[in-house]
């Protein structure tokens, strides 16, 4: 074994001596420069037959999991020192760092494991880096047993806490702020803590159903109001503790690869099959399957909507309500489903276009029914472009388009079809709404995360003549200028762009651009997120020689930080975001959400500008428009309900000990109702109650009318949007 090991290690040597003296001789050093980035990857087609053959007593012994996980790790020991931007080495540092995420994911608030557990684990941080490349990955395996030990007993203790008496007027206190908490000492210190949990969540759920009971105008007793909201709290948990249970050792392992990749940057990553697919899904828009939002219910997959146009709905059997039993590829054997995680059985369900899926079904009435649906292309109508018009009470139109993000279906793309992208219908609903006679625009980019850089170059240009947008520059220090390159500008009136914390990567691309060219007025604030850098995709499939391809499951995928992006003034978008012209208060910004509060995150720099021609946009223009908004934000009361909720969030944040009294709670509760309803959408997104993965399931709301009304209603509703149509009215009269 160590002949052959050092056989190949002398073959590396000499191949990289040649290119080295080739390099010199052609006095070329992107020659080196391309083959450093293919390195990793012909070192690993060399070595895979020693993998896969030099170890066969070992390996005669271990299963493909085994194999599998081995050969990942080792490809991220080789592939993400060489290949990501920083440069960073995969030494006993990033093996540190790696570990603080790792014991983080698991047990992030601290609630199952001791001390002596987490020291336990700690063991094993300085070796992270060397058992990668030697396949000898103990801390997942580790990790899951003495969690798996842990959470037994935790749901134990809930059971009998739940059943014993509550206090609601005794003076606890729960410290909510994880990152302040230790792991309990022992079981009699992680039981108190569970107990003030429970308390605090059976309290929560007792104040909803008291609220609930008076707008129904029910009389309830305190008693019977604790007896349901106990057992509310009982069938959470319960769910908890069955999904934490799903969990297999697969988990945990992609729950550690994901912390070694997570220590190169925030936006670094191990993407398992299932979720490659997912962000297949979320890039394109579209996803072939059924075209039904499934949720799991009682360990049951049930049917919770029927997407209008889509495969299932012209079938017509499939119907809400229902519980699939089974799913059966084809004529195939059908697999069983109950108690199986919801995003297991969603990749049981989708599939291919045109395939066919059987799904065992019982109805509402008990019946079963074996319904057979042809799969289709379902498009997620939400995640696309749409417009709309707000009229002024002076009669003036405003044009207002939302990019929920920059898509793209490259796959269609490269095949040659045509694929829907978020440039064109930007585009058409631009040339919709001039066509309608609007008199200046607004670009809502809020909440936009990025997504394909072509459209964000394209989308820029609809603003402006031709010219440099971004800078990108790779590990190499290499910078490429991407222009738009159609002279034409699409609109030319007054336009004003809306960003927020959420604003990030493409997103924060098209504000700076517009910016910098003086083309548009930004308003948000007071900064978007920061994230600029550029991530590529590698199938670590493409890594195994076709002679050993089938040895292997499929092996998923690393995202990987290889660009970073900067202005045409020079200055990144990374860490810092852009700021805002006009900088409206945002609750966004009280949680410090964004780049700078990331771990491991990029630092901002700058590199030389390049040349472009600005507006004539004047100072003097821009300080008049702010003092205006400023005015009327003052007076606005939906804007004074945010400022008054951004200063409870700045306290809680800094206070972070809550009292579980319930006349405590009772107050509490009260006074954060009004500005739930003010804030909307946005605060929703900030509890927690955002897209899940599994709703990709689901599609076209707005084919119903059901997605296009909920949007108008936020629209009309938006504080924001209506600040923004008054600053794009005063842009019309400064120019």
């Amino acid at each position: 074994m160590v002949f052959v090991l050092s056989f190949w290690y002398v073959f590396w040597y000499l191949l990289a001596s040649f290119f080295s003296c080739l390099s010199s001789l052609l006095i070329c050093r992107s020659v080196m420069n391309i083959f450093k980035k293919l390195a990793p990857a012909i070192f690993i087609l060399l070595l895979i037959p020693f993998l896969a053959t030099a170890q066969t007593a070992e390996q005669d012994s271990s299963s493909s999991f085994q194999k599998r996980n081995r050969l990942i790790g080792y490809m991220l020991a080789k592939q993400l020192p060489t290949i990501h931007f920083s440069d960073k080495k995969m030494n006993d540092e990033q093996a540190k760092a790696a570990f603080t995420l790792y014991i983080k994911q698991l047990d992030f608030q601290k609630r199952f494991l001791l001390q002596k557990d987490a020291d336990e684990l700690t063991a094993f941080a300085p070796y992270i880096d060397d058992n990668l490349e030697q396949g000898t990955n103990a801390l997942p395996d580790a990790g899951m047993d003495i969690l798996g030990g842990r959470i037994d007993q935790v749901e134990k203790m809930v059971g009998e806490i739940l059943a014993g008496p509550i206090d609601f007027f005794a003076a606890d206190t729960l410290e909510s702020d994880p990152e302040k908490l230790t792991f309990a000492k022992d079981l009699d210190s992680l039981r108190e803590r569970w107990r003030k949990i429970l308390k605090s969540e059976v309290i929560s759920r007792y104040l909803e159903l008291e609220e609930e009971a008076q707008k129904a105008k029910e009389e309830k007793t305190a008693e019977s109001l604790l007896k349901e909201a106990k057992a509310k709290v009982a069938k959470r948990n319960k769910e908890i503790f069955h999904r934490l249970r799903q969990e297999n050792r697969q988990d945990h392992y992609d729950r550690f690869f994901n912390a070694v990749t997570r220590a190169f940057d925030p936006h670094t990553n191990y993407v398992p099959p299932a979720n490659k697919e997912q962000f297949d899904i979320s890039m394109r828009g579209s996803l072939e399957g059924i075209g039904a939002l499934l949720r799991e219910e009682d360990g049951f997959i049930k049917v919770d909507r029927i997407i209008p146009g889509s495969a299932s709905a012209r079938q017509g059997r499939l119907q809400a309500k229902d519980i699939i039993l089974q799913v059966a590829q084809g004529g195939e054997e059908p697999v069983d489903i109950t108690d199986m995680r919801l995003r297991d059985a969603v990749r049981l369900i989708r599939g291919p276009k045109g395939s066919e899926v059987r799904l065992t079904v019982k109805k509402v009435d008990g019946s079963k029914d074996v319904i057979p649906i042809i799969r289709d292309v379902v498009q997620i109508e939400e995640t696309f472009v749409k417009s709309t018009i707000l009229k002024k009470p002076d009669g003036k139109k405003i044009g207002l388009i939302y990019v929920p993000g920059f898509y793209r279906d490259f796959e269609k793309s490269n095949n040659g079809e045509v694929a829907r992208n978020s440039t064109d219908d930007t585009r058409k609903e631009l040339l919709d709404l001039k066509a309608k006679g609007v008199e200046a625009i607004i670009l809502d980019l809020r909440n936009n995360g990025g997504g394909a850089l072509v459209d964000a170059v394209d989308i820029a240009g609809l603003f402006l003549s031709s010219g440099p947008v971004v800078q990108v520059k790779n590990s190499n220090g290499n910078v490429r200028v991407l222009n738009d390159e159609d002279p034409e500008i699409f609109y030319e009136g007054p336009l004003v762009v809306l960003v927020n914390a959420f604003s990030a990567s493409a997103s924060e691309i098209v504000a700076a651009a517009l910016q910098d060219y003086g083309r548009a007025v930004i308003v948000g604030g007071p900064t978007t997120h920061g994230k600029g850098t550029v991530q590529t995709v590698i199938n670590l499939n493409d890594n195994i020689p076709l002679l050993h391809a089938n040895k292997y499951d499929d092996l998923g995928a690393l995202k990987v930080t290889i660009q970073k992006f900067y202005r045409v003034t020079g200055g990144s978008t990374q860490y810092k975001g852009v700021e805002p012209d006009i900088a409206l208060p945002s609750i966004l910004h009280s949680l410090k959400s964004g780049e700078r509060y990331l771990e491991y995150s990029l630092p901002w720099d700058s590199i030389e500008p390049v040349a472009f021609s600005t507006s004539n946009k004047h100072p003097l223009q821009l300080k008049l428009l702010k003092n205006k908004s400023d005015e009327r934000v003052r007076k606005d009361e939906d804007f004074s309900v945010i400022n008054k909720e951004i200063a409870r969030v700045e306290e809680q944040t800094r206070n972070t000990v809550v009292s579980l009294n319930i006349v405590d709670m009772r107050k509490k509760q009260e006074e954060s109702r009004l500005a739930k309803e003010v804030v909307g959408k946005q605060f929703r997104l900030l509890n927690g109650e955002d897209d899940t993965e599994e709703s990709l399931e689901a599609a076209d709301k707005k084919s119903d009318g059901g997605e296009k009304s909920t949007w108008l209603d936020e629209v009309n509703e938006d504080p924001y949007i209506r600040e923004a149509s008054h600053i794009v009215v005063d842009l019309q009269s400064v120019k």
